[in-house]
């Protein structure tokens, strides 16, 4: 009789034991919120990559609480209604200790406020630049790797001004919260530099046609009509400008840093042509990273928002590290604590230093491979950005500019 109660206790235990490691084994899920599908198509896979890459470099330092980092892709369609679904299912279905996205402002305002906050989530948008960001009232829950459109407008005016000696253009923007601020925001910094902005022309996507808006945009004679747009339909509007007889120039936002705009408008009518993306002066870093995403997935694409992709989660897996639990209050709790001073510098190159010293229980202040992930009381962080060209097709580097917050 002992020896089967015997018996049963060890198989009991066995089981429990079992049950227990699986428990303690199973993966620590983060949301990436990004499109795959939509407007914002071509970008949404390079930036999941990032989020691939942190993950095997958390996973490769030693990992977080004897657990791997297990990234959970959901795509916005960069639509708000379907970037909400897409959300809710990543908080009540998957169990996501945290939400990287979107891509959009205009999707990023409404997972925010309909999903994000009230579930008392994380998110950390790598792309995210309305301002309107900045003033909701998220209880802390709502931050971003990507610098504001507060500081990219002024950025965008000084390559209008200065690299190009443009005295008037016009903008074309899309009809959302990242476009209509960010064409405010450039109106004002270009008319203080003593420019003229002839017309503020806002659109929609999925429109069957584009000509009312493009003539809107040539219409007061511009030297450049400034695309705040998106590839997609971005594109379609700059061939119905070209196809209107307009001689002069185009210039960008990081919205159209995609060689697909060259390709979809025409190397001959881009070539030359300027614009500016959140970018990491620090070449060394930069560099680093480039080589380190090609090593993994093959030639980096110069596109933006793979590396603030990256950081975000590298943010919050030292967050979980830091309190010591992979559950959202723990990120929520200790995010800014591995983000910022005081502590000990470390960046993407030394995560098993980082991981040991929170071990330790010592502070660090991670830089992330984007540049600052310093974050300021409304979660922004500092701003420096890429001055780019089109040249031949391709897209090259012309100098970095770092804005003040």
């Amino acid at each position: 009789m002992k020896k089967g109660i015997l018996s049963l206790f060890v198989v009991v235990s066995c089981i429990a034991l079992f049950a227990f490691s699986t428990m303690a084994a199973e993966p620590i899920k983060i949301g990436s919120l990004v499109s795959t599908t939509g407007d914002l198509a071509a970008y949404g896979p390079p930036v999941n990559n990032g989020a691939l890459l942190a993950a095997d470099d958390i996973d490769a330092a030693g990992g977080v609480l004897g657990r791997k980092i297990e990234i959970i892709l959901r795509d916005t369609q960069t639509n708000p209604t379907a970037a909400v679904d897409a959300a809710k299912k990543l908080v009540d279905i998957d169990k996501v200790v945290a939400i990287t996205g979107a891509l959009s402002s205009g999707v990023t305002i409404p997972v925010a406020t309909s999903v994000s906050i009230p579930s008392k989530v994380v998110q950390i948008s790598p792309a995210s630049t309305s301002e309107k960001i900045t003033t909701l009232k998220d209880n802390d829950y709502i931050f971003r790797t990507v610098p504001m459109d507060a500081l990219q407008a002024p950025a965008l005016a000084e390559v209008l001004t200065k690299e190009k000696h443009y005295k008037k253009v016009s903008v074309v923007y899309v009809n959302n919260d990242y476009g209509e601020g960010l064409a405010k925001g450039l109106k004002a910094a270009f008319e203080k530099m003593g420019g003229q902005v002839t017309a503020l022309v806002p659109y929609n996507p999925k429109q069957a046609s584009y000509k009312g808006e493009a003539q809107k945009a040539i219409d007061g004679n511009p030297q450049a009509v400034v695309m705040i747009a998106y590839p997609q339909f971005g594109a379609v509007i700059m061939r119905q400008i070209v196809q209107l007889g307009f001689k002069g120039g185009f210039a960008y936002a990081d919205g159209m840093k995609a060689p697909e705009v060259a390709k979809n408008v025409g190397d001959k009518y881009v070539e030359n042509t300027y614009g500016t993306a959140p970018g990491n002066p620090n070449k060394q870093m930069a560099t680093w990273f480039q080589n380190h995403y090609n090593a993994k997935f093959g030639e980096m694409p110069p596109k933006p928002y793979i590396d603030t992709e990256y950081d975000a989660v590298v943010l919050i897996a030292l967050a979980i590290a830091k309190g010591g639990a992979a559950t959202p209050e723990a990120v929520h709790k200790n995010l800014r604590a591995v983000a910022g001073p005081p502590g000990v510098k470390v960046d993407a190159r030394n995560l098993k230093k980082a991981l040991k010293l929170i071990k330790e229980g010592k502070n660090i202040n991670y830089e992330g491979v984007s540049g600052s992930c310093d974050f300021d009381k409304y979660g922004d962080v500092p701003g420096s950005y890429e001055v780019w060209k089109f040249s031949h097709g391709k897209i090259q580097t012309v100098k970095y500019i770092t804005v003040g917050m």
